[in-house]
């Protein structure tokens, strides 16, 4: 049996807490065999010469809607292809496919067709499984989720969703809301992560909701209340939650517009790159020209528009999605919030598969991980993409 092997030298090797100035990375069959200073001499492997360039564990978005022209919901496999295809070419070699608020039969029809288009994807970033990101929301902090759809957990709706699919790795929620802490509990107890979204809570049902799953806060500052007051007294919001409580993780839409340079400052000084992941929350404008644009189903969805870099409700009173790719997300922290090279890959690497129970595989550069890697210049421009040993962007 001939084994594939593939040879990547002359970069800078970015581990989770150092750089190899410059060094070897040696792939076998999809896994990475050895990880190393200098040049390693090795017969029969296919070269890749990284030219002086970074290389780094490859990007792991967590939060993504589509790209490419193409939506999650649009409810065809192509989408799901396309998508994946278009986010790879960025550095993203795994991600969360994403839904949005919706009726139950759409998103049946959703995981249905993730499964199919699962087994298909080859040249794409390598699907994690799905997020589910509603419908259980507060009204107040909907922003972009369509108001049709929004409702309180429903035990026997979200049953027959777990029941239909075992691709539901994630499902965002509103922590307050009634039912939520027992839909939290049987999120657990079938594997899947609880995250707190759109929401209205106060400090006390945040904390409610973490000693119950809700150990991630979705986009931080997106969606969610920070201090509000009530009958003249103060009550600290989610935002306040999220770095009050030191275990939570969050996420956060580095696309520098979600999110201003002093926030992306403050988040990374409070919560540091353990428990910080960058996700794009990209939609179907990501890579595309700006412009009118769907959010959600193609037919069915909401129209935005697609200006400064960012998606816009069309009367432009709330942003709808981010137009970002991971490379962009990962140059904003380097440029815009001070962070180290390092700490800004891993947040868009080792973090977010922490995250998503996925460490002992993939989000570092690790002898016996997947081979999953980003070759990218000092600007954090994109070279190559590798995916499980496979290159799937690049010369």
């Amino acid at each position: 049996m001939n084994l594939q092997k593939l040879k990547i030298f002359n970069g800078k090797i970015l581990t989770p807490y150092r750089m190899i100035p410059q060094g070897t990375v040696l792939i076998t069959d999809g896994i990475i065999t050895e990880v190393k200073e200098g040049d390693i001499e090795v017969s029969d492997a296919i070269e890749i010469n990284a030219n002086g360039n970074y290389i780094s564990p490859g990007f792991i978005d967590i939060h993504v809607h589509g790209g490419g022209g193409h939506d999650f919901m649009d409810g065809s496999e192509t989408a799901f292809l396309k998508a994946a295809e278009t986010h790879a070419r960025y550095g993203t070699t795994a991600m969360s496919p994403t839904t949005l608020t919706s009726e139950k039969k759409d998103l049946l029809h959703t995981l249905e067709l993730y499964d199919k288009a699962n087994k298909k994807n080859i040249n794409g970033s390598q699907f994690l499984g799905m997020h589910l990101e509603g419908p259980y929301f507060a009204m107040n902090q909907r922003g972009a989720q369509d108001p049709r759809y929004i409702r309180d957990p429903d035990p026997e709706e979200y049953m027959d969703v777990i029941a239909s699919s075992n691709s539901i790795k994630r499902w965002s929620a509103a922590p307050e809301l009634k039912g939520a802490i027992p839909f939290a509990r049987y999120l657990i107890s079938k594997g899947i992560l609880p995250a707190l979204a759109h929401t209205d809570a106060i400090y006390e049902e945040v904390l409610e909701g973490f000693e119950n799953g809700y150990t991630l806060a979705t986009h931080l500052y997106s969606g969610m209340s920070g201090v509000s007051r009530r009958n003249a007294f103060r009550y600290a919001g989610a935002i306040e939650s999220a770095f009050l409580i030191d275990e939570m993780d969050v996420e956060i839409i580095a696309d520098g517009i979600h999110l201003p340079a002093p926030l992306l400052k403050l988040i990374y000084k409070i919560k540091g790159p353990d428990r910080i992941a960058l996700i794009t929350d990209a939609i179907r404008g990501a890579s595309m020209p700006e412009g009118d644009s769907i959010i959600g189903n193609l037919y069915t969805g909401l129209k935005v528009i697609i200006e400064d870099g960012v998606a816009k409700l069309p009367d432009r009173t709330c942003f709808a999605g981010s137009v970002a790719t991971t490379d962009r997300l990962v140059r904003n922290m380097i440029n815009m919030a001070d962070v180290p090279l390092l700490e800004a890959v891993r947040m868009m690497s080792s973090t977010p598969a922490r995250i998503m129970n996925v460490a002992d595989k993939k989000g570092s550069l690790v002898k016996g991980k997947d081979a999953d890697i980003v070759i990218f210049d000092k600007d954090i421009n994109v070279q190559t993409t590798i995916i499980q040993g496979r290159v799937v962007y690049g010369p």
